[in-house]
Formats: structure tokens, sequence, C-alpha cells
């Protein structure tokens, strides 16, 4: 029999009072539109809009925001995600690293994050592409901090370490997205929370001067004890830093929302964060996995930095 919380949304749930947020106006709002206009002007791909991000508008205004490379569509087809599926994508864009590079170098930006689309079509599954990016971003504006929001590279750990050898970087990350029971639920097929969780303990062991970093969303039908199960397990692979937000259904066609948890339990989940002795920690109904990256960031080198005195 099939669980009704699994069938795919067929209506938009109501949003709980705590999802009410304010669009920039004035000067924000002028901001705001700098940065849409620079992404287009450099034909360029941002997950603010293709995963239809709810803090764009404040993300954007602030000059803050997360470019996607390799494409606008996946070769993945995970059942919670807003991004489009391709089987067979078009050649990568070999302009893009330049065009990234003068982009992020127009918006003033401190500290840019650079998510993928999975390119499991290619041989490498993208990582010699991302890398050109990262490395053009950081000749072009070498005081920016860089954070990579990386795919699993199909499990890969040549590929990964080609990506990762001699390269500028702050903080990579890879989202384990859900907890483990619900792999086969929410995820493609191709993708798992072990094969997940292997490339993030493997980027910590190639690079450990990198922090790492990993994104849980909630309300897919997982239970409060297994939140906290699989913070201990991403603690447990040396990840650094780590995110927790609510699943929102981005259409009917995808898995329903099974709860909103109440403001209340992301500060328990923060405060479980603190003491498994995670670097820094956003947990909150509208956090996404590159939500204020470059504060969570500066807090985290600065408690560094901290221990180090």
């Amino acid at each position: 029999m099939v669980n009704r919380k699994l069938k795919m949304a067929t209506k938009r749930e109501r949003l709980p009072p705590w999802f009410r947020t304010t669009l920039p106006s004035g000067e924000l709002q002028k901001r705001f539109n700098e940065t849409k206009e620079t992404v287009k002007e450099n034909t360029l791909h941002t997950v603010c809009q293709e995963a239809r991000c709810p803090n764009i508008h404040e993300c954007w205004a602030a000059k803050d925001a997360t470019f996607m490379v390799a494409g606008k569509e996946c070769t993945r087809g995970c059942r919670f995600c807003a991004v489009g599926t391709i089987k067979t994508p078009p050649p990568l864009d070999e302009d893009e690293p330049a065009n990234l590079a003068d982009a992020i170098s127009t918006m003033g930006l401190h500290h840019a994050v650079i998510t993928v689309v999975n390119r499991d079509d290619l041989e490498d599954s993208g990582a010699d592409h991302y890398k050109k990016c990262l490395i053009a971003v950081r000749e072009k504006c070498p005081d920016v901090t860089l954070e990579l929001l990386s795919s699993d590279l199909a499990g890969d750990f040549d590929d990964l370490e080609h990506l990762l050898s001699d390269l500028g970087l702050e903080v990579f990350a890879h989202n384990v997205e859900c907890v483990p029971r619900l792999d086969k639920t929410v995820r493609d097929h191709r993708a798992s929370f072990s094969q997940s969780i292997s490339i993030l303990e493997e980027a910590k062991r190639l690079r450990p001067d990198i922090l790492t970093k990993s994104s849980i969303m909630v309300g897919l039908g997982e239970t409060d004890d297994e939140v906290d199960e699989a913070l201990l397990m991403l603690r447990q692979a040396g990840v650094d830093l780590v995110t927790i937000g609510q699943y929102l259904a981005p259409s009917s066609r995808h898995l329903p929302v099974d709860r909103f948890p109440e403001p209340s339990q992301y500060d328990k989940w923060s405060e479980t964060c603190d003491e498994l002795g995670f670097l820094g920690n956003a947990c909150g109904p509208l956090v996404r996995s590159s939500y204020r990256a470059g504060e969570l960031l500066a807090k985290a080198s600065a408690s560094i930095r901290t221990d180090k005195e």
C-alpha cells in the first residue's frame, strides 16, 4: 500500500505564520535590481532563481548570490528539487569561468558560493569545469572567499582529488539533503547519504585546511531523532558547518510537505549542533544551504582563530 504522505503533492500547503517575509524597498530594492541585471548581462545561472529560493530578495539586496555552473539543468531527478532535469545536457560553456569571474568582480562580493548541477554525462562528472570556474574567480577576485557547493561526483575520489588539488577554496560543501531512511524516496537513485558523507569525509582528508559543510531539509517524513542521528553522522565525518531548513514543494509534481517543525525545534537542533562541536550552524524554517554563507564562514574562522590563541 502506498503511504499517502509519500504521494506527489496535489495542492499547495498553507504556510505557517512564521514564513512571512518582507520584500526590499528603496535602496535595498535598487541593490536587488543591480544584482539581477549583473546576473542577466553575464548570462549566468543562479541557484537563487533556479531553485526558487525564498531568501532571494534578502540575499540579492545584500549583494550576495549563489551561482550555478555547468548548466541550468541537472542529469538527476531528485523529487524535491526545482532545478530542471535533462538526460543529455548541452556542452559546457567554455566562457563560463570568465563570465562568472567578471560578474563576481562587478558585484563586489566578499564571499561567493558556487554551486553546480550534476553532470553524470561527463567522464569526470564536471570536476575539471568546476575547478576552472573557481580558479578564474580566484585570479580575478583574490580577496573574495570562495565556497563550492559540489555534486557528489558520482562518488569518485580521483575526480574529487583533481578538483581540490591546489585549489584556493575556503569551504567545500555537499548536501546530504535528507536523513538516510528517506534516500530512496527523496533523492535520485544515483545519490545516497552514504555516498554523500563519504565525499565529505574524503574532502576533509584531502584538504584538512578547508572547512566542510552540509545541509539537511526537514518536512519530508523524518523524525526529530533521525535529524539528531544524521547530525551526529555528519560530525563524525569531520563536517564543520551545517544548515537545517524547511522543505517546500516547488510544484504539485514534487514530494508533498510532511510537516512544518516550529521555530523552537530549530533552536533545539542548533543547540545539538553546538553540543556536537560543529564550528557553525544555521537552523530555521527559511534557511537554505547557502543562506548567509559568508557570515557562517566568518564566525567559524573567528572561532578557529580564538582556539589557536
